[in-house]
Protein backbone atom coordinates (compact mmCIF):
# COMPACT_ATOMS: atom_id res chain seq x y z
CA UNK A 1 0.00 0.00 0.00
CA UNK A 2 3.17 2.49 0.76
CA UNK A 3 3.91 1.66 -2.66
CA UNK A 4 0.84 3.26 -4.31
CA UNK A 5 0.76 6.03 -1.77
CA UNK A 6 4.45 6.91 -2.54
CA UNK A 7 3.36 6.58 -6.37
CA UNK A 8 0.61 8.87 -5.80
CA UNK A 9 3.06 11.67 -3.65
CA UNK A 10 4.93 11.27 -7.14
CA UNK A 11 2.35 12.12 -9.61
CA UNK A 12 1.38 15.00 -7.26
CA UNK A 13 4.57 16.54 -7.63
CA UNK A 14 4.81 16.17 -11.33
CA UNK A 15 1.60 17.46 -11.97
CA UNK A 16 1.93 20.66 -9.39
CA UNK A 17 5.68 21.34 -11.58
CA UNK A 18 3.16 20.98 -14.98
CA UNK A 19 0.54 23.96 -13.47
CA UNK A 20 -0.55 26.25 -14.33
CA UNK A 21 -3.49 24.51 -16.76
CA UNK A 22 -4.78 25.91 -19.33
CA UNK A 23 -8.07 27.81 -17.88
CA UNK A 24 -10.59 26.22 -20.71
CA UNK A 25 -8.88 23.40 -20.59
CA UNK A 26 -9.21 23.14 -16.71
CA UNK A 27 -13.20 24.09 -16.72
CA UNK A 28 -13.84 21.23 -19.34
CA UNK A 29 -11.81 18.48 -17.71
CA UNK A 30 -13.76 19.89 -14.12
CA UNK A 31 -17.40 19.82 -16.47
CA UNK A 32 -16.75 16.34 -17.48
CA UNK A 33 -15.54 15.07 -14.19
CA UNK A 34 -18.82 16.36 -12.32
CA UNK A 35 -21.21 15.70 -14.62
CA UNK A 36 -20.05 11.58 -14.56
CA UNK A 37 -19.47 11.95 -10.54
CA UNK A 38 -22.59 13.21 -10.13
CA UNK A 39 -23.95 10.50 -11.99
CA UNK A 40 -21.84 7.91 -10.15
CA UNK A 41 -22.93 9.03 -7.09
CA UNK A 42 -26.72 9.37 -7.54
CA UNK A 43 -26.90 6.28 -9.23
CA UNK A 44 -25.49 4.24 -6.43
CA UNK A 45 -27.95 5.85 -4.25
CA UNK A 46 -30.59 4.31 -6.70
CA UNK A 47 -31.11 7.33 -9.25
CA UNK A 48 -32.76 6.05 -12.39
CA UNK A 49 -31.12 8.34 -14.80
CA UNK A 50 -27.82 7.52 -17.11
CA UNK A 51 -25.03 9.48 -17.82
CA UNK A 52 -25.97 10.71 -20.59
CA UNK A 53 -29.57 12.18 -19.52
CA UNK A 54 -27.69 13.34 -16.54
CA UNK A 55 -25.33 15.24 -19.11
CA UNK A 56 -28.32 16.93 -20.61
CA UNK A 57 -29.62 18.00 -17.36
CA UNK A 58 -26.79 19.74 -16.11
CA UNK A 59 -25.63 20.88 -19.97
CA UNK A 60 -28.75 21.64 -21.21
CA UNK A 61 -31.30 22.28 -18.49
CA UNK A 62 -33.14 19.50 -20.43
CA UNK A 63 -35.95 18.14 -18.37
CA UNK A 64 -36.27 13.83 -18.91
CA UNK A 65 -39.28 13.02 -19.91
CA UNK A 66 -41.13 9.92 -17.23
CA UNK A 67 -38.18 10.30 -15.53
CA UNK A 68 -38.99 11.25 -11.58
CA UNK A 69 -38.40 14.93 -10.78
CA UNK A 70 -36.75 14.09 -7.50
CA UNK A 71 -33.82 12.41 -9.48
CA UNK A 72 -33.79 15.69 -11.39
CA UNK A 73 -33.45 17.46 -8.17
CA UNK A 74 -30.47 15.17 -7.25
CA UNK A 75 -28.62 15.52 -10.25
CA UNK A 76 -28.59 19.66 -9.54
CA UNK A 77 -28.18 19.27 -5.75
CA UNK A 78 -25.12 17.12 -6.31
CA UNK A 79 -23.72 19.59 -8.74
CA UNK A 80 -24.43 23.00 -6.88
CA UNK A 81 -23.16 21.06 -3.76
CA UNK A 82 -20.02 19.65 -5.66
CA UNK A 83 -18.93 23.41 -7.58
CA UNK A 84 -19.53 24.61 -2.94
CA UNK A 85 -16.89 22.23 -2.11
CA UNK A 86 -14.68 23.52 -5.11
CA UNK A 87 -15.10 26.84 -3.54
CA UNK A 88 -14.28 25.68 0.24
CA UNK A 89 -11.16 24.13 -0.77
CA UNK A 90 -10.22 27.13 -2.99
CA UNK A 91 -10.60 29.47 0.58
CA UNK A 92 -8.59 26.26 2.16
CA UNK A 93 -11.81 25.98 4.97
CA UNK A 94 -11.44 23.59 7.72
CA UNK A 95 -13.81 20.72 7.63
CA UNK A 96 -16.49 21.22 10.39
CA UNK A 97 -20.15 20.40 11.77
CA UNK A 98 -21.18 23.83 9.75
CA UNK A 99 -19.63 22.42 6.87
CA UNK A 100 -21.20 18.61 6.55
CA UNK A 101 -24.75 20.26 7.40
CA UNK A 102 -24.25 22.82 4.48
CA UNK A 103 -23.24 20.31 1.78
CA UNK A 104 -26.13 18.11 3.33
CA UNK A 105 -28.37 21.01 2.59
CA UNK A 106 -27.68 20.98 -1.27
CA UNK A 107 -27.82 17.36 -2.00
CA UNK A 108 -30.78 17.03 -0.32
CA UNK A 109 -32.19 19.90 -1.88
CA UNK A 110 -35.62 18.21 -2.58
CA UNK A 111 -36.27 17.22 0.63
CA UNK A 112 -37.15 20.76 2.96
CA UNK A 113 -37.97 19.35 6.07
CA UNK A 114 -34.86 17.31 6.53
CA UNK A 115 -31.67 18.84 4.58
CA UNK A 116 -29.20 20.14 6.98
CA UNK A 117 -30.51 18.37 9.92
CA UNK A 118 -29.71 15.32 11.69
CA UNK A 119 -31.95 12.07 11.80
CA UNK A 120 -34.23 12.21 14.68
CA UNK A 121 -35.05 8.55 14.22
CA UNK A 122 -33.16 5.00 14.81
CA UNK A 123 -32.05 3.91 11.08
CA UNK A 124 -30.52 0.83 10.01
CA UNK A 125 -28.20 0.38 6.86
CA UNK A 126 -29.76 -2.58 4.08
CA UNK A 127 -27.45 -5.37 4.17
CA UNK A 128 -24.69 -3.57 6.77
CA UNK A 129 -22.54 -5.07 9.02
CA UNK A 130 -23.18 -2.42 11.69
CA UNK A 131 -25.93 -0.37 13.05
CA UNK A 132 -25.58 3.43 13.27
CA UNK A 133 -26.16 4.95 16.48
CA UNK A 134 -29.04 6.25 18.42
CA UNK A 135 -29.98 9.96 17.30
CA UNK A 136 -29.42 11.51 20.15
CA UNK A 137 -25.75 10.25 20.13
CA UNK A 138 -25.21 11.79 16.03
CA UNK A 139 -23.81 14.95 17.06
CA UNK A 140 -21.39 14.13 19.88
CA UNK A 141 -20.17 11.51 17.60
CA UNK A 142 -19.91 13.79 14.19
CA UNK A 143 -18.50 16.51 17.21
CA UNK A 144 -15.91 13.46 18.14
CA UNK A 145 -15.24 12.26 14.27
CA UNK A 146 -14.13 16.03 13.17
CA UNK A 147 -11.84 15.49 16.49
CA UNK A 148 -10.11 12.33 15.33
CA UNK A 149 -10.05 13.16 11.59
CA UNK A 150 -7.75 16.61 12.80
CA UNK A 151 -5.70 13.60 14.58
CA UNK A 152 -5.55 11.65 11.45
CA UNK A 153 -4.73 14.18 9.22
CA UNK A 154 -1.59 15.26 11.09
CA UNK A 155 -0.10 11.43 11.60
CA UNK A 156 -1.27 9.95 8.14
CA UNK A 157 -1.08 9.96 4.78
CA UNK A 158 -4.17 12.09 3.42
CA UNK A 159 -5.76 9.25 1.34
CA UNK A 160 -5.67 7.21 4.82
CA UNK A 161 -7.27 10.08 7.11
CA UNK A 162 -10.23 10.19 4.25
CA UNK A 163 -10.56 6.72 4.15
CA UNK A 164 -11.04 6.68 7.84
CA UNK A 165 -12.92 9.51 7.85
CA UNK A 166 -15.56 8.65 5.34
CA UNK A 167 -15.75 5.16 6.92
CA UNK A 168 -16.62 6.37 10.40
CA UNK A 169 -19.25 9.00 8.88
CA UNK A 170 -21.07 6.81 6.87
CA UNK A 171 -21.48 4.34 9.97
CA UNK A 172 -22.75 7.47 11.92
CA UNK A 173 -24.97 7.66 9.17
CA UNK A 174 -26.21 11.00 10.55
CA UNK A 175 -29.18 12.48 8.07
CA UNK A 176 -32.09 10.13 7.12
CA UNK A 177 -31.28 10.29 3.50
CA UNK A 178 -27.92 11.80 1.33
CA UNK A 179 -25.77 10.27 3.34
CA UNK A 180 -23.56 8.15 0.71
CA UNK A 181 -23.44 11.32 -1.44
CA UNK A 182 -22.80 13.75 1.50
CA UNK A 183 -20.07 11.55 2.05
CA UNK A 184 -18.26 11.27 -0.76
CA UNK A 185 -18.63 14.96 -1.40
CA UNK A 186 -16.59 15.51 2.03
CA UNK A 187 -13.98 13.02 0.84
CA UNK A 188 -13.40 15.23 -2.13
CA UNK A 189 -13.32 18.20 -0.22
CA UNK A 190 -10.44 16.66 1.64
CA UNK A 191 -8.45 15.47 -1.05
CA UNK A 192 -8.91 18.66 -3.26
CA UNK A 193 -7.79 20.78 -0.32
CA UNK A 194 -4.83 18.89 0.29
CA UNK A 195 -3.75 19.07 -3.41
CA UNK A 196 -5.14 15.93 -4.61
CA UNK A 197 -7.42 15.59 -7.69
CA UNK A 198 -11.28 14.28 -6.75
CA UNK A 199 -12.31 11.14 -7.41
CA UNK A 200 -15.31 9.53 -8.94
CA UNK A 201 -16.17 6.37 -7.42
CA UNK A 202 -18.05 4.39 -9.75
CA UNK A 203 -21.53 3.16 -10.02
CA UNK A 204 -20.20 0.09 -11.58
CA UNK A 205 -17.80 -0.46 -8.82
CA UNK A 206 -20.58 -0.30 -5.97
CA UNK A 207 -20.32 -3.72 -4.98
CA UNK A 208 -16.58 -3.19 -4.45
CA UNK A 209 -17.23 0.13 -2.69
CA UNK A 210 -19.77 -1.23 -0.33
CA UNK A 211 -17.64 -4.26 0.66
CA UNK A 212 -15.17 -2.04 2.05
CA UNK A 213 -17.66 -0.79 4.74
CA UNK A 214 -18.32 -4.62 5.47
CA UNK A 215 -14.46 -5.55 5.70
CA UNK A 216 -14.21 -2.50 7.89
CA UNK A 217 -16.67 -3.90 10.66
CA UNK A 218 -15.58 -7.57 10.43
CA UNK A 219 -11.66 -6.72 10.31
CA UNK A 220 -11.61 -4.80 13.70
CA UNK A 221 -11.68 -1.23 11.96
CA UNK A 222 -9.08 -1.51 9.22
CA UNK A 223 -9.44 0.53 6.86
CA UNK A 224 -7.09 -0.85 3.92
CA UNK A 225 -10.14 -1.92 1.57
CA UNK A 226 -11.28 1.75 1.43
CA UNK A 227 -7.81 3.23 1.15
CA UNK A 228 -6.92 0.78 -1.82
CA UNK A 229 -9.73 1.86 -3.29
CA UNK A 230 -9.70 5.37 -2.84
CA UNK A 231 -5.59 5.45 -4.03
CA UNK A 232 -6.23 3.57 -7.03
CA UNK A 233 -8.92 6.44 -8.62
CA UNK A 234 -6.26 9.08 -7.40
CA UNK A 235 -3.57 7.37 -9.37
CA UNK A 236 -5.94 6.66 -11.95
CA UNK A 237 -6.85 10.71 -12.56
CA UNK A 238 -3.57 12.15 -11.37
CA UNK A 239 -1.98 9.81 -14.57
CA UNK A 240 -5.08 10.93 -16.67
CA UNK A 241 -4.69 14.59 -16.09
CA UNK A 242 -0.47 14.61 -16.55
CA UNK A 243 -0.95 12.51 -19.86
CA UNK A 244 -3.87 15.06 -21.24
CA UNK A 245 -1.12 17.87 -20.15
CA UNK A 246 1.96 16.72 -21.29
CA UNK A 247 0.07 16.31 -24.95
Amino acid sequence: MNNILTEINELEIKLRSLRPLNKSELKRLRDEFIIETTYNSNAIEGNTLTLRETALILQEGITIAEKPLRDHLDVIGFKDAFYYIIDLASHNEPLTEQTIKAIHSLVLMNDRENRGKYRNVPVRILGALHTPPQPYLVPPAIEQLIQHYEEWNQTKHIIEAVALFHLEFESIHPFIDGNGRTGRLLLNFELIKNGLLPVDIKFTDRREYYNCFNEYHTHNNNPQTLISLIAKYEKEELERYIQIIEK
